[in-house]
């Protein structure tokens, strides 16, 4: 498998450009948020997002001022939900470095978020991108609404497949949906091509929250708290699966255990051996690779340009990273 760095290597310009870009529109004469933004700034991520953007632009048109505007937009909403996820979950860690919460206090983390989300909303308006506007509104709308069907769901512990999906594409998928749909929108006027791509980063979405669940029952260290999912009793695709192959007795027994608010490490033991037992790392990896290959599937059949293998290297890259 080729590294992100080979993979994202035909469009590292662009991405050097997105970031010059994205540092002008975040950029303020408040010095107190300039200094939370300086430090947000260092805190890189693999930029997948902005990547999708671009690879799906350039498969179709060119990488153009539209592009960079799609691609800043995406990436402060998607900031400011980490951003207020932190807040949420009261984490202390966000990429290796200490979250904004914790260094500053809650109520900088909820108003910083607050300033991206709307920052992203006036790039749109700003710039006439009324297409975008409405792909992105859609994307928050839908993420708000999974974060509160998982809310509801986990409270009362009646998780099935269907509302796992239905969650996933909501609160995950939505916002990879909306990079591959604003990048064909800013490179193609043809919307038979942008729907297509809405609907196949719908399906990469899907397995890019499948591999990050499928993380929380590995046996090595991905960089993030391990076994966050079971300790805040998310039950994800991994468990449903092994369910699947469990008798009733045993199914309960581990509901039980799931249910439990402050779990000791042998509780937790005991939930990733009967996952690894049941299959269900297999099965949910089974889930995973199929959303990709039906993704792939139909993009083989849109007209593509140029890029096509980039993309779906970055596809492979997704279901087979390591963290």
């Amino acid at each position: 498998m080729k590294s992100l760095s080979e993979i994202t290597h035909p469009i590292q310009n662009d991405l050097t450009v997105f970031r010059d870009f994205f540092r002008e529109q975040t950029d303020t004469d408040i010095f107190l948020l300039n200094k939370v933004m300086r430090y947000l700034l260092r805190q890189k991520g693999k930029e997948i997002r902005p990547t999708l953007v671009f690879m799906t632009a350039r498969m179709f048109g060119d990488v153009d001022r539209r592009s960079y505007i799609a691609a800043t937009m995406i990436e402060l909403l998607h900031t400011a939900t980490l951003i207020h996820d932190d807040v949420v979950d009261e984490a202390d860690i966000r990429r290796g470095f200490l979250s904004i919460n914790k260094l500053w206090n809650n109520k900088a983390g909820v108003l910083l978020g607050d300033f991206l989300l709307s920052k992203g909303l006036l790039i749109a308006l700003d710039n006439k991108e009324y297409d975008m506007l409405q792909i992105l509104s859609g994307a928050v709308k839908q993420m708000s609404e999974g974060e509160l069907r998982q809310l509801k769901t986990a409270r009362l512990f009646n998780m099935t497949e269907e509302r796992y999906f239905q969650i996933i594409s909501e609160k995950t998928a939505s916002l990879i949906s909306a990079c591959c749909e604003c990048g064909a929108s800013a490179a193609t006027d043809n919307q038979q091509t942008i729907r297509a791509m809405k609907e196949i980063g719908l399906k990469i979405g899907i397995a890019f929250q499948i591999k990050d669940d499928l993380f929380d029952y590995g046996l090595d260290d991905v960089g993030k708290p391990k076994r966050n999912d079971i300790q805040e009793r998310k039950v994800t695709l991994p468990l449903i699966k092994a369910f699947e192959n469990s008798s009733t007795m045993e199914t309960l027994r581990i509901k039980r255990l799931m249910r439990k608010r402050k779990k000791s490490s042998k509780d937790v033991d005991r939930i990733v051996e009967f996952v690894h037992q049941k299959n269900g790392l297999h099965s949910a990896r089974l889930s995973m690779e199929q959303y990709a290959e039906e993704a792939l599937e139909k993009l083989s059949s849109l007209p593509v340009q140029k890029g096509a293998d980039d993309f779906q290297a970055l596809v492979e890259f997704i279901i087979n990273r390591k963290k």
